[in-house]
């Protein structure tokens, strides 16, 4: 409970400030990626859904 308590002291702040600052700008995550089963699920439906999007602006 004590790291708790200080994860939002005035120094952590400004730790978490900087380090925000200085982060590489990377494009977010447009799917879910993983190797669990109901990610791979996911992902199976995705690429479906992808798939005849595709199909369907092409025909």
């Amino acid at each position: 409970m004590a790291a708790e308590r200080g994860a939002r002291s005035p120094r952590n702040i400004e730790t978490r400030k900087k380090k925000a600052a200085h982060a590489i700008p990377r494009a977010k995550v447009t799917r879910i990626q993983g190797n669990t089963s109901a990610a791979r699920k996911r992902l199976k439906k995705m690429s479906g859904i992808a798939r005849a999007a595709k199909a369907k602006a092409s025909a």
